[in-house]
């Protein structure tokens, strides 16, 4: 008897070894398997289940907050909550249990709920809840004037016969530090739409939100690129002079056409209009041929170095996720002088931001900021500090340089430039109140024309200001308006924004 109590211990024992090992290889060996199998959602509920911090502006607007849930059958505990509805989604993202985060909500995540090691360790030692906040740079206050001023513009179109409102965006920066103060994308989105528990519900409003047109998920200030037009030029002078192939001193003769190389088919200003004249005046004239000529002048090699040097064909290093490129070959890969050498005209044209150029409106908005910061392109930045639930500081952003394109003499020379197009060229639109002097240049990028469809342009206004001691940079893109066309074009549609936003960032430091 004892000798079959003894096999049955022995048998007994090994089965609970062999229970305890595999309940470790599937608890332990196999747990991140396990927690990312589709159909395993009991981690994502609690993780969903839990709380999770708060998104502030850095004028102190909560614009992400999770509230407690007051029905108490829902299966829920947290509703994500945007409490400036379409102003701030573009930034914050959303956070949902069904369609995953983006933006802030995803990059920020471990901080909001708490899972830094810091936090972590910090938990041990303090309360339950060790949930974090994410700081903005951006304000709400120039948010909101931004958007407004674009929602302005949408609303006087349509009051003088428009048929559709247009697209665009507004990035202010300071040019110091690289902070972002405001950046608008048209068209908006209201995360509480897609936030939303009933997963049939948000799953339509994303239904719908992909298939309209201008993209309202993407943030089209960062996410997408556009051709710049004239606002180029300054990018196309700032290589010139570094390469000495223009000066102060140079003079244009008054042509209304010239023929590249490679080419009988020639170039000619807006209108085929006669323009020349001095560095100074063909700047704020805003001609086409000088500045088609230096692109000509400096060739493929120094031209596609000078635009690296700009940042120009890598992703901009903002602290949100998707950024893009912006492009002088277009969708073209790799873009290098092997790509103009035979197509000397395509470079030419792109001297003058037509053709294959394609810039983003927040590296615009960095172009102006570099003239304004003696020649230094800084990293732009959304988020300024994370904070643990006490408001202790666990991270902060320091201000990084990420190019220098130019001299302090270039920067210099542009800023003077820039004034120039401001008091006697197509950015008279953008002067501003209360004497401030404002820096700028304007762009009018005309697009394919199809058959049967109104022109369409792009325009734009880049700038900063005070130009003597610059405090803000700002870019501002009218996607695709079918409003007359002419050399101006930018500054009339463009340069009211630019100014209203301005006007009140100096009027509010009053």
């Amino acid at each position: 008897m004892n000798k079959q109590i003894r096999k049955l211990a022995a048998g007994l024992l090994v089965l609970y070894l062999a229970l305890f090992a595999a309940l470790n290889v599937v608890q332990v060996g196999k747990k991140q398997e396990l927690d990312a199998h589709p159909q395993n959602n009991r981690q994502t509920i609690r993780d969903f289940n839990r709380m999770r911090g708060p998104i502030v502006t850095a004028d102190g607007v909560v614009v992400a907050r999770s509230v407690p849930v007051v029905d108490p059958d829902s299966q829920y505990r947290f509703q994500r909550e945007y409490p400036t509805g379409n102003l701030f989604s573009n930034i914050t993202g959303y956070y949902t249990y069904s369609f995953g985060s983006t933006q802030l909500e995803k990059t920020q995540n471990d901080v909001l709920m708490g899972d830094t090691t810091q936090q972590k360790v910090d938990s041990v030692f303090g309360g339950a809840d060790n949930t974090g906040s994410v700081q903005l740079t951006l304000r709400a206050d120039v948010q909101q004037v931004a958007a407004q001023a674009i929602d302005d513009f949408n609303a006087a179109q349509l009051a003088n016969g428009a048929t559709e409102t247009v697209q665009g965006s507004v990035v202010v920066m300071d040019p110091r530090t690289g902070a972002v103060l405001a950046m608008v994308s048209l068209p908006r989105f209201d995360a509480n739409q897609v936030a939303d528990h009933d997963t049939k519900a948000a799953e339509d409003v994303l239904d719908f939100l992909n298939n309209y047109p201008g993209k309202p998920l993407l943030a089209n200030a960062y996410q997408e690129n556009y051709m710049p037009g004239s606002s180029f030029k300054i990018i196309t002078t700032g290589i010139a002079m570094e390469n000495g192939v223009t000066s102060l001193d140079r003079n244009w003769p008054s042509e209304t056409e010239w023929v590249p190389p490679q080419t009988n088919d020639p170039i000619q200003n807006y209108g085929g209009k006669a323009c020349g004249g001095t560095m100074t005046e063909v700047f704020y004239r805003s001609c086409n041929i000088p500045f088609a000529q230096l692109a000509s002048e400096l060739g493929p090699q120094r031209m596609t170095d000078g635009v690296r040097a700009w940042g120009i064909g890598e992703k901009l290093p903002i602290d949100l996720p998707g950024a893009v490129a912006s492009s002088f070959c277009g969708n073209v890969t790799p873009c290098d002088a092997a790509f103009f050498n035979d197509q000397l005209p395509l470079l030419a044209i792109g001297g003058f931001g037509q053709g294959n150029d394609l810039m983003v409106p927040l590296h615009m908005c960095m172009v102006a900021a570099t003239v304004a910061n003696g020649g230094v392109m800084m990293k732009p930045h959304v988020v300024d500090a994370t904070l643990d639930h006490d408001g202790a500081v666990l991270t902060r952003t320091s201000p990084e340089a990420w190019k220098t394109p130019i001299s302090p003499t270039t920067a210099t020379i542009l800023s003077d430039l820039m004034v120039g197009v401001v008091n006697n060229g197509t950015g008279k639109p953008m002067q501003l109140a209360n004497g401030v002097q404002a820096a700028a240049k304007t762009g009018t990028a005309q697009l394919n024309f199809v058959e049967g469809e109104p022109q369409r342009s792009h325009a734009w206004i880049i700038g900063f200001a005070p130009a003597e001691a610059p405090r803000y940079a700002v870019s501002v893109v009218i996607k695709g308006t079918t409003d007359e066309i002419s050399a101006g074009t930018g500054g009339r549609l463009a340069g009211p924004i630019a100014k209203q936003v301005l006007d009140y960032l100096f009027a509010s430091e009053s």
